[in-house]
């Protein structure tokens, strides 16, 4: 098999690059009150060098964690899933993945890999490092937004879709049944879905994970701002902001906010707008649900998909969820 035949890229309804409606988004949330901006724009390139580091820090547990319960668990899933297929929303480096791309290999099972991502270049990054990691391997790269609606090739081959790091915490409750019911529309009848999510915990631990003391989280909220100067033509100034990140118990969620530090405008060209800021004002850039896990198997039925296996670590600090799709005439009445 060539190159060019394991490797491809293609679009999604959605978006054709990271970027592609971020006028429309910024305008909508810097018109509505509150102001909020979706936190799927801190991923340019600096945004993502600052996550990674953010994802080395003391404070920051969520991904050790959960790279430790892969670890542990990644033969006995492919074990008893049996996939061919390995169907990814929001890769990143792809490290977490390469554990039960691993698994899949060691049992002849390795066909397909199938990343979705808002970034061509990202989709490529992971192409230079799996495409010789995994000589074998097709590899197939869905550009697009994975809020909207998601259909895959045709496939004979058992499939696991995986949706980790806790992103589904970044959903409003609404948009995460709509996600998760299309994800159980993706899925055949020998196919898995795993899903990783953030546990409710101490609060003062959830807290710290989002105000580290090196101000690592505080410059990488703050580079949204950086992403709308850029591509907007916009003149925001970092320093009139304040990173803001807590815990809002009633929703059981992290919040984090730019707080301007004083009344001042901000002019966005592109989209000729003019915003105001009164002194202590802020945008919410992104929410991070945090869940029970009768909270995770509630949201999981409710879309149409039924819990087969749950694991976390020894802190209970965060799990991952194994689910199958209810019966298609389930599907079918909760989508009318």
């Amino acid at each position: 098999m060539t190159p060019s035949q394991r490797i491809q890229i293609s679009g999604l309804s959605g978006g054709n690059g990271p970027f592609s409606r971020l006028a429309q988004d910024v305008e909508k949330g810097l018109r509505g009150t509150p102001k909020e901006l979706p936190p799927k724009y801190f991923y340019d390139a600096r945004g993502s060098k600052l996550f990674d580091e953010i994802c080395q820090l003391p404070e920051y547990y969520p991904t050790r964690t959960e790279h430790s319960i892969l670890r542990r668990i990644a033969d006995s899933i492919v074990a008893e899933c049996q996939p061919e297929t390995l169907v990814e929303f929001g890769p990143g480096n792809a490290t977490k993945s390469r554990l039960l791309l691993n698994a899949m290999a060691k049992r002849g099972l390795l066909h397909q890999y199938v990343p979705i991502d808002l970034s061509a270049d990202f989709l490529r990054e992971i192409f230079t490092i799996l495409g010789t990691a995994y000589p074998n391997l097709s590899i197939h790269g869905l550009i697009g937004d994975f809020q909207q609606p998601v259909e895959l090739r045709p496939d004979q081959r058992r499939r696991l879709v995986i949706f980790l790091g806790g992103t589904i915490g970044n959903l409003t409750p609404v948009e995460a049944q709509l996600f998760l019911r299309n994800v159980a529309g993706m899925l055949g009848p020998g196919d898995r879905f795993l899903l990783g999510t953030d546990l409710v915990k101490d609060i003062r631990q959830l807290e710290r994970a989002y105000n580290d003391s090196a101000g690592v989280t505080a410059a990488f909220n703050l580079n949204i701002l950086s992403v709308i100067n850029q591509n907007l033509g916009a003149d925001f100034e970092l320093d009139r902001f304040a990173h803001l990140a807590f815990y809002n118990h009633e929703e059981s969620r992290i919040e984090m906010h730019l707080v301007a530090r004083r009344a001042h405008q901000v002019w966005i060209k592109d989209i000729n707008l003019t915003v105001s800021f009164q002194k202590g004002e802020s945008i919410r850039t992104e929410i991070s649900c945090k869940y029970t896990p009768s909270m995770v198997e509630a949201m999981l039925s409710g879309a149409g998909l039924r819990l087969c296996r749950w694991e976390t670590d020894e802190r209970n600090l965060f799990g991952l969820a194994l689910s199958q799709a209810e019966s298609q005439r389930f599907l079918a009445r909760n989508n009318e």
